[in-house]
């Protein structure tokens, strides 16, 4: 025991200097006067009423939810029947098929929206329409994999019960295969939600500047401005967002589980 706590420590060390030491800045930050030094902090709750005060900045937010659930919804209405055909294939087959779609994300996301940017330069597509492409295209592999697993999961000796059971392939699909396949859907909408809402070089690259999201906020008062402690402000206030979703996204998750129990 107490050698596995040796190989623990540095890894707790690693984890409080990398994730939770940044963490407690952010929320530092946010609460305090821009201008402060060490040891003359000034708590305040004004970049928090800043944000919701201007109409501004709740819009950008509610347009990065919108995007993002949007996206999400693509990811689903092209993942799923990817996913379902993939696992009615012969074994070879699929493990080709996963290869195709995990291929690209062997390149930097980066490298492959800079692609995107230059193949949709010359379309003359809107802004909006160019960064739903560059979501879709970069999460959606997300989707397909997650949905995929869980349908592979799924017993044949129950489609085959259904089947002798006088049901028919609709039927079996809606009352086995698709409650079956829910948890893959839950985790995919995880996948692609949480990190399309709080994307910034998507909409930078793709958008061209002119299609601006919460991501692109942050960036900009971190860098551009440096004003860290509104920045901070933005940035808790998407981990709130970030942490209700995945609390409903855990409580749908459950759902199906205890009601196949």
């Amino acid at each position: 025991m107490k050698q596995f706590n040796k190989l623990v420590y540095p890894y707790m060390v690693w984890a409080f200097i990398m994730i939770v030491l940044p963490m407690i800045m952010i929320v530092l930050y946010a609460f305090t006067v821009k201008g402060n030094d060490v040891l003359t902090f000034q708590f305040t709750i004004s970049n928090f009423t800043r944000f919701f005060s201007d109409t501004i900045f709740p819009s950008v937010l509610w347009r990065s939810l919108k995007m993002a659930f949007f996206t999400t919804l693509i990811c689903i209405a092209i993942g799923y029947p990817t996913a379902y055909f993939m696992a009615r294939m012969k074994p070879k087959s699929q493990g080709l098929t996963v290869l195709l779609i995990t291929l690209p994300m062997w390149i930097n996301m980066l490298v492959r929206t800079y692609a995107w940017k230059g193949i949709l330069a010359r379309t003359g597509w809107p802004s909006e329409v160019r960064v739903y492409i560059g979501m879709v295209y970069n999460f959606l592999p997300f989707m397909i994999l997650q949905i995929y697993n869980a349908l592979n999961k799924i017993d044949p000796a129950l489609i085959i019960a259904a089947n002798d059971l006088g049901a028919n392939s609709r039927q079996t699909f809606r009352r086995v295969i698709l409650p079956l396949s829910l948890s893959g859907v839950v985790s995919g909408i995880t996948l692609v939600f949480l990190p399309a809402v709080s994307s910034f070089f998507i909409p930078k690259l793709l958008g061209g500047g002119r299609y601006v999201l919460i991501g692109n906020l942050i960036e900009d008062y971190f860098i551009s401005t440096g004003d860290w402690n509104f920045g901070s402000a933005i940035s808790m206030i998407m981990a709130i967002i970030i942490l209700i979703s995945m609390y409903v996204t855990r409580k749908l998750d459950k759902e199906p589980k205890e009601a196949s129990d």
